[in-house]
């Protein structure tokens, strides 16, 4: 430690100089005051703002305490770092005394800059721990008896117990999490502003729970805690497989703990003692949806029942984002009539392509009951388009109780993906204010803006925001409507960067990450969608899919300098690369491992995914680019970033393994792939792309192979793409990085189909599945894959926000320590604005 810290000195009355510096943002593992974390060694970030050029940090200094006043007065510090002389000022860990259960750590910083002056001390920040062991834990699993079957929902259970409290409340927490997703409520007021908590996971390994601050919902005298439970993924729907995948009702556990003014603790816990009841709430489902009886009232309580902690699941802290109600979008016009027998039905037309649910407002006589239906487009007659939602019913209902003052309602425990809404069973005339659209997605900070001269580009950037919200509902989907919802791999390893660009992502992916080692195979493979079923859990994802668990801790890594989800990963990311190894003959990869596969899956994953959508002119949605040529890219690639993460872990042998072994696969690409004239097996647009971006073509074969990938663009296909999901995102900076940034910007701006704008010019607010979803010549594309609203093609704002803005990390120093600011004009834009907030500031 410094000899004379500071914060003595200063008690001396020693004079010092002051820096202008002023240390703002503090943050604890990427949250502001987050309540109720488990990491045993939290990482403290802050920013540095200074009027002058050439600012900069030359050391910090860290102080923690118990509590808030002894950081003032300068004694009982649990911690202080003396001064430590860095220039890092993010992922900084805790170094104090061990963290212990429900400790809340205050702490402050200041810096000296690069005249070696101090800084004035920050303002004080927090962080406070959850329940570090089992043994924290005092309550049991409560449930109804009530229970459903694989496609029958049953009324979602009403929890209570009442309590007494002799005094007033000095500080309480709840400590709660379920199997399924809940709702609690303290004196019939609603706990946090959470929804669909508490997330999904693995439930076999872990679950997550949340703490809430609820002193202020707590009086003296008698008391009243709640829950209500959805099936959620627990034990709801999940994609085409019907329910209880996990298990076969939901449950509660909750722990209340109050400490009185008295000095006195008390503790409520979920027991036998708790009692339980079905109400109005008839059906709660996050795919079907939800039904509510407003006539039925909570009544005829009968003891919970209690079940024992499942074996080998973990009760983890919520380490992440929650998913929040963000925004509200009323109808961009007046309802329109949909003539049906024997009423009116009337649509709704929020503007937005969105997910989340809506607001009923509405009168009418008791027992009426309303119908919502929603859908993301209208079909040629004006009529909501739904035959591409497969099995979702995305249908709300709600009967009513005959207030004649008029009620009001929204859903609970569904969300739709939509921008229509059809209402039936309303007898008079609506409004625009009867529907009121709530926009739900995890509540990830807005990190980009970004606009320009063409109106058209900011429409793109715009569906692509969207894109993401709408599929950044706890995990990155693939789209939010349909009887699916998954966390598929490859669509979050080509989106991650994107991703990060628009919002501060960071804990975000670190959760998914975590999903995707859940999901890894006693052999080292890792399946196609994460969280995943039992019955989705079943082999290598192929190609571009299962490599996300390289490419996405990398990426993260990358945007925001964050080693640690190297390090939790590392072994299992080796044990992949392994699998990989071991699954490649001659260090070609071959075809998914298939020895558990069952024959319901073979059909659509045998070969993996390859090119998926590829408009490259075969009829099979893989496209035509050999699945081995795409697998074997990416297991050279893959080896290539593994060398990069062993670098930065110093892991110094191990990156030369994989040095060599990206080496050897390069070598084996090129002979198997790469004829002695240039010329690529397949000769597809995606093929060219992956070997020019994963650098495995050889210096003198670079011009012969260029030049076909650009006469296949601007010649034999008129200046358009052939690309899927595999090589979209790589074709605008693999034209920059060859000298053709204005092909680049030629494809970006192209207004005929395939192309981005294709879709903007007829309308879409959110990007589309298919660059086919919907055209002038044909209408709507096969609708049992056809989503409005599906972030992969996306992919493309990484190269406008890093070529267009020209922002983006030098990968020498990762998480924008140090930038490179490098704007390409071009493509005609007279204008271009761009502002990111990164880990170090804007």
């Amino acid at each position: 430690q410094f000899e004379h810290p500071p914060t003595k000195l200063l008690r001396k009355g020693h004079k010092m100089t002051t820096s202008n510096f002023q240390v703002t943002n503090l943050k604890c593992e990427y949250r502001r005051n987050p309540l109720g974390i488990d990491v045993s060694q939290p990482r403290l970030s802050w920013q540095l703002d200074a009027p002058q050029r050439g600012a900069a940090q030359w050391a910090f200094q860290v102080v923690a305490s118990l509590d808030k006043e002894s950081l003032f007065r300068g004694d009982s510090v649990l911690w202080d770092s003396g001064r430590i002389e860095t220039d890092q000022s993010i992922h900084i860990p805790y170094a104090g005394p061990t963290l212990q259960s429900r400790q809340r750590i205050y702490w402050r910083v200041r810096i000296w800059d690069e005249n070696n002056q101090p800084s004035a001390w920050s303002e004080t920040a927090w962080f406070e721990m959850g329940f570090l062991d089992e043994v924290d834990w005092q309550g049991q699993w409560i449930g109804n008896p009530l229970v459903g079957g694989p496609r029958t929902p049953v009324p979602s259970p009403y929890f209570r117990k009442e309590f007494e409290l002799s005094s007033e409340v000095q500080s309480a927490r709840l400590y709660i999490t379920s199997l399924g997703i809940y709702e609690a409520n303290l004196n019939g007021q609603q706990v946090g502003t959470e929804v669909f908590t508490p997330g999904w996971t693995d439930y076999d390994q872990r679950v997550q729970y949340q703490v809430y601050d609820v002193a202020e919902l707590l009086t003296p005298g008698s008391n009243t805690i709640g829950a209500v439970l959805g099936d959620g993924w627990y034990c709801g729907h999940v994609a085409w497989e019907g329910r209880q995948r996990y298990g076969d009702r939901p449950k509660l556990l909750a722990q209340l703990e109050i400490t009185l003014t008295d000095g006195r603790i008390q503790a409520i816990s979920t027991d036998e003692t708790w009692e339980t009841a079905v109400g109005p709430l008839l059906e709660a489902d996050l795919v079907m949806g939800e039904a509510y009886d407003a006539r039925i009232e909570l009544e005829n309580w009968s003891p919970a029942i209690t079940y024992p902690h499942p074996t080998g699941m973990a009760i983890v802290a919520q380490n992440t984002t929650p998913i929040r109600a963000k925004e509200e979008l009323i109808p961009i016009k007046d309802p329109s009539i949909v003539w049906s027998w024997p009423h009116h039905n009337w649509i709704f037309d929020f503007g937005q392509n969105l997910v989340g649910r809506v607001r009923l407002r509405v009168k009418g006589e008791r027992g009426t009951t309303i119908t919502l239906r929603f859908g993301e487009m209208l079909d040629e007659n004006e009529k909501l388009y739904t035959i591409n939602l497969r099995s979702a019913r995305q249908i709300d209902y709600y009967t009513l109780k005959g207030d004649p003052e008029g009620e009001v309602w929204e859903s609970k425990f569904t969300s739709h993906g939509f921008r229509y809404v059809e209402i039936e069973g309303i007898t008079a005339e609506p409004g625009r204010d009867t529907l009121t659209a709530i926009v739900l997605h995890s509540d990830n900070p807005p990190a980009l803006e970004f606009e320009c001269s063409d109106p058209l580009l900011n429409q793109l950037q715009h569906n692509i925001l969207w894109g993401w919200k709408g599929n950044s509902v706890e995990i990155p989907t693939d789209c939010p409507q349909r009887d699916e919802r998954l966390g598929w791999t490859g669509d979050g390893q080509v989106f991650v960067k994107t991703a990060t660009y628009l919002s501060d992502s960071a804990s975000f992916f670190t959760k998914w990450i975590q999903d995707m080692a859940d999901t890894q195979l006693d052999y080292g493979a890792i399946p196609a969608v994460a969280p995943a079923t039992k019955t989705l859990k079943k082999s290598d994802g192929g190609a571009a899919w299962s490599d996300a668990f390289i490419i996405v801790p990398w990426t993260i890594w990358q945007q925001y300098g964050d080693t640690r989800v190297l390090e939790t990963h590392y072994a299992a990311m080796c044990a992949y690369m392994d699998y990989l190894v071991e699954n490649s003959p001659d260090l070609i990869r071959m075809l998914p491992d298939e020895r558990e596969l069952g024959q319901e899956n073979a059909d659509w994953q045998i070969g993996g995914y390859g090119d998926w959508l590829a408009q490259d002119g075969n009829t099979d949605i893989r496209g035509l680019t050999p699945k081995n040529l795409i697998g074997t890219a990416f297991l050279a690639y893959d080896a290539n970033l593994m060398a990069q993460i062993a670098t930065a872990l110093g892991k110094h042998e191990d990156a030369n393994k994989f040095s060599q072994l990206f080496r050897h696969t390069r070598q084996a690409f090129i002979d198997r792939f790469i004829t002695r004239d240039g010329m690529l097996v397949g000769q597809t647009q995606t093929g060219y792309l992956l070997a020019l971006y994963f650098d495995l073509v050889p210096e003198h074969l670079k011009e012969p192979l260029t030049a076909a990938l650009l006469k296949d663009i601007e010649v034999t296909r008129k200046n358009h793409m052939s690309t899927g999901f595999v090589g979209t995102r790589y074709i605008n900076q693999v034209l920059t990085d060859v000298g053709r940034v204005d092909l680049a910007y030629t494809l970006l701006l192209q207004k005929t189909f395939p192309s981005w704008l294709y879709s903007v010019i007829h309308g879409a607010t959110t990007i589309w599945e298919r660059w086919d979803g919907w055209t002038e010549e044909n209408g709507f594309h096969d609708p049992g894959m056809n989503s409005f609203n599906h972030y992969a093609y996306g992919a493309v704002g990484t190269w406008m926000y890093e070529n267009i803005a020209g922002i983006r990390t030098d990968p020498q120093t990762p998480g924008f320590k140090h930038i490179i600011l490098a704007p390409t004009p071009g493509g005609e834009l007279t204008h271009a604005r761009g502002v990111y907030q990164s880990p170090y500031g804007e």
